[in-house]
């Protein structure tokens, strides 16, 4: 069965010459459909990098990146593009809501670059609101809401648009422990009750501890993973 998401050799260079970096030293990734995934290491580990390839805002230097069986490295700048606005949902440590905008409406913005009508705009991103316990909460802006709460916006804003895969970018970094554990939980619910494959950065271990498997990258190399599966 062809892994949704598999990268193989990767690697990542910045500069060049005696100012190159690699940042990713080779690397081999696969996950299946339905996987949660929390992503570790260090700072300057890769892992950012890795999430960055995976999101398909870079591209590697060598190796491949598949995703459903399709080589990204042959797709233009505009398949790209495509390809996330189809599969992908970007959640981060930072909100990025606009501060002058209704929950419902930050929600609707993947929508309308879509083209979506108003009034279909306005129902799926209602059930998105819904789906991460705000109802009720769709007319207050950022500022009326917690800090807890501006993150569920922004993760019903990444689900409006049903992606295949949630790529969450230490997404409790600017959460006390209490909201962190309940926006884990919710990333647990959307992962088994709605399949989203999760794909998750995080520096705290009581947070990956949500996921089922944990990736350690260290220097640019995966140095563990507890889903491994060998290489066909």
């Amino acid at each position: 069965m062809t892994p949704l998401i598999e990268l193989r050799g990767v690697t990542k260079r910045f500069g060049e010459g005696e100012a190159a970096f690699l940042a990713l030293r080779g690397i081999d990734l696969c996950v299946e459909a339905g996987e949660f995934v929390a992503i570790m290491g260090p700072s300057g580990s890769g892992k950012s990098t890795a999430m960055n390839i995976l999101g398909c805002l870079d591209t590697p230097t060598t190796g491949t990146y598949r995703f459903q069986g399709v080589e990204v490295a042959g797709l233009d700048r505009d398949q790209r593009a495509l390809l996330r606005r189809a599969h992908l949902g970007f959640v981060f440590q930072g909100y990025n809501l606009l501060p002058r905008t209704t929950a419902l409406e930050n929600t609707e913005l993947p929508l309308l670059y879509r083209g979506v009508s108003g009034a279909e705009r306005r129902r799926l991103a209602q059930a998105a609101l819904d789906s991460v316990g705000l109802a009720g909460r769709e007319h207050h802006t950022p500022s009326e809401l917690s800090g807890g709460q501006q993150q569920r916006v922004a993760i019903a804003r990444a689900i409006v648009t049903h992606p295949t895969v949630l790529l969450a970018d230490e997404p409790t970094g600017n959460l006390d422990s209490a909201m962190g554990r309940g926006i884990m939980e919710l990333l647990v619910t959307l992962n088994q009750e709605q399949g989203i494959t999760i794909l998750m950065v995080t520096h705290e271990p009581d947070m990956a501890a949500y996921a089922r498997r944990t990736v350690r990258f260290v220097d640019g190399l995966i140095q563990a993973d507890s889903g491994a599966r060998a290489a066909v």
